[in-house]
């Protein structure tokens, strides 16, 4: 499955949710179902920050343009590389983006999703 088809499915849970809900799985006491998240937040805003649309954008230039390099990529954007790396750590945090060995021994951002599906229950 490519990135052009590849949808990354999150949810949102408070800190207490995800470790009770983690330690359930590590006990064996809850088996996730395929079709539920893999990555989670704390909250919509903390999604809404990651996913803002200046780094919708930034993701959307990666997936185009496979940047070999963090100045690559900032020359692309005009965005400062430390501001990159920072953001782009972030991002790799929840799985939105992975680094490969680019040219030289630097590294090349990728992105593995073309968009996200939020689960919300009440």
């Amino acid at each position: 499955m490519t990135a052009d088809t590849k949808i990354l499915k999150v949810g949102i849970a408070s800190r207490e949710e995800y470790k009770a809900r983690t330690i359930a799985i590590a006990k064996g006491q809850y088996k996730p179902a395929p079709d539920e998240p893999k990555v989670w937040f704390q909250s919509l805003e903390t999604l809404a920050k990651v996913l803002s649309e200046s780094n919708r954008e930034l993701l959307a230039t990666i997936a185009e343009t496979n940047p070999g390099s963090l100045d690559e990529l900032a020359a692309k954007t005009g965005r400062a590389v430390s501001n990159l790396s920072r953001t782009l750590r972030t991002m790799e945090g929840y799985g939105l983006v992975h680094f490969e060995p680019g040219p030289h021994r630097r590294l090349a951002p990728r992105v593995d999703y073309s968009g996200v599906e939020l689960a919300v229950s009440f």
